[in-house]
């Protein structure tokens, strides 16, 4: 299997010379779209959009067909996974997952098992290969997973939360209950990410939207001690192309060099860091993704233009090692037009930087 078309995004990734900044946004596939809407409609609920999919494909490519994007990322939920381990994921109406059957009994957590991510996340795998298809070649496809501390945050909770309070009274009464939920959900993202690489996924991400509540000794214990476990698991290769790895703990701009020294090729970066800052600190270990804050996308069309400059500007001179990317997920209430204003202004500058 050759290189995509556009490899900028992978080239990026592995530091190789680039002749623009590469750019995709977490949650580029979303309520934003109105195309997006609509597929969401015809499905019924969001949990048939991603078990279906023809669905899931149609809108993982509805970003891609509206702007010129360096990749495409899997439509799917960090939840499959848990769902897949008999917790009984569900969404309430405005009121976000939840579960129906939260692990707080030990008895519980000593019957969790890693499933078979064919078995039981096959529709999953199914979107990875009907995407690539898809996608002609045309430019890579990224497969993703939660963090096994995230995973187990709604594990725990049961659902979104404010304080944490039952994953954290777990962390600091029964620890060990915490880590055999940490360890086996570790083996579970491992074998999902590593299937959906034989699927066809050329990148994969580990999203840790929750491990920067942790105080620091908490974090390298409890998310990123089983992150790099999930790394060094990854396959590395598949028909000759490197697979590149990336990992973004959300407020983990304070231990960037404990990230990037876990194995991985990027390290995510929220918007809360300078990246100019994060690239001397980090040096030439791994590629950087990020960063600017999405409610920048709010702005006016010169305003938006003009902080997209500023963080090409921050990550300095060079050709490789950057894709360009929001801080975090894309917001609903986004006008899709001020999109445009970001790709095109990452394109055409980064081009002006290498001249």
């Amino acid at each position: 299997m050759s290189r995509p078309k556009n490899d900028t995004f992978l080239r990026a990734l592995l530091k190789e010379p680039t002749d623009y900044t590469p750019l995709w946004l977490m949650r580029q596939a979303g309520r934003y779209l109105p195309e997006y809407c609509e597929t969401r409609k015809r499905a019924g609920n969001f949990l048939n959009l991603c078990k279906t999919p023809s669905l899931a494909c149609e809108v993982t490519l509805q970003p891609l067909a509206r702007y010129d994007l360096d990749a495409a990322i899997l439509f799917s939920d960090i939840l499959t996974v848990p769902d897949a381990m008999g917790l009984g994921l569900y969404f309430a109406e405005g009121e976000g997952p939840k579960f129906e059957r939260p692990l707080r009994e030990e008895w519980a957590i000593n019957n969790l098992s890693a499933p078979d991510p064919y078995e039981h996340l096959g529709y999953v795998m199914d979107a990875v290969s009907e995407i690539r298809r898809a996608l002609d070649n045309s430019v890579p496809l990224i497969g993703f997973s939660g963090s096994p501390y995230t995973l187990a945050c709604y594990m725990i909770e049961g659902q979104g939360s404010s304080d944490f309070r039952h994953i954290k009274g777990m962390m600091y009464s029964r620890p060990d209950l915490l880590h055999k939920i940490l360890a086996v959900t570790a083996d579970a993202v491992t074998s999902y990410l590593n299937a959906q690489i034989d699927c066809g996924a050329q990148a994969v991400m580990i999203f840790d939207t929750w491990g920067g509540s942790l105080s620091a000794a908490a974090y390298q214990e409890f998310s990123l001690a089983y992150m790099q476990r999930i790394v060094a698991g990854l396959k590395k290769e598949k028909d000759g192309q490197r697979i590149p790895s990336i990992v973004f703990t959300k407020n983990g701009g304070l231990w960037l060099e404990k990230i990037a020294a876990i194995g991985c090729d990027a390290v995510g970066l929220d918007w809360t860091i300078d990246i100019g800052e994060a690239r001397r600190r980090v040096g030439d270990q791994v590629a950087l993704q990020g960063n600017i804050d999405p409610n920048v996308l709010f702005g006016t069309p010169e305003t938006i233009a003009a902080e997209t400059r500023k963080v090409l500007d921050s990550y300095g001179t060079g050709n490789t090692g950057h894709v360009f990317n929001l801080g975090h997920g894309i917001s609903q209430y986004t006008p899709p037009e001020n999109v445009s204003v970001l790709v095109d202004t990452v394109h055409a500058y980064s081009r002006q930087l290498r001249k």
